[in-house]
């Protein structure tokens, strides 16, 4: 299984791919989509066409993306869900299924602890995932999505196969 992970950013959307393999888990690649242009519409179609190149080039069987918080800055709050939107998007008109997680629950799948900072995770990420040159923190976060989708997928795939088993 191929797995796409997203953090979604308004300035800076941060993608990670890896492959799946059993327990397995080994890094394909990541970066980060700058969004280019000065109006919020140029931004939004900017990072669209950056992130559909991705999916393009690394033919991603599932997609992952960090749910939004909502902090004191409403107006940030909104621009970033904008851009979570184009995070979703994409991947839905690839056709792959989408899974979406909150980001206490990416740390502590990733780190151990729910509430780890970005030099934690970059730190488990490289622990993870041997080798690993990451083109930044929001790339570090998204294979650390990647990577908690990879976990939930395991574990929904083993509850359905022990239920099938059991005739359920």
């Amino acid at each position: 299984m191929r797995v796409l992970g997203i953090d979604p950013g308004l300035r800076n959307m941060g993608w990670g791919v890896i492959d799946v393999v059993g327990s397995r888990i080994s890094h394909v690649a990541n970066g980060i989509c700058h969004s280019a242009g000065t109006d919020l519409g140029a931004r939004l179609l900017s990072l669209h066409e950056q992130l559909t190149d991705v999916v393009a080039n690394f033919q991603p069987d599932t997609a992952a993306v960090e749910q939004t918080f909502v902090n004191k800055d409403g107006v940030g709050t909104l621009k970033l869900g904008q851009a979570r939107a184009i995070a979703m998007l994409v991947p839905a008109q690839a056709g792959l299924s989408i899974g979406e997680y909150a980001p206490n629950a990416v740390k502590k799948a990733v780190v151990g602890v729910g509430h780890a900072d970005k030099q934690q995770i970059a730190h488990m990420v490289k622990v993870q995932l041997p080798g690993v040159k990451l083109n930044g923190a929001d790339a570090a976060d998204a294979l650390a999505i990647a990577i908690c989708h990879s976990f939930h997928a395991q574990s929904s795939s083993t509850l359905a196969k022990a239920l099938a088993r059991a005739g359920v």
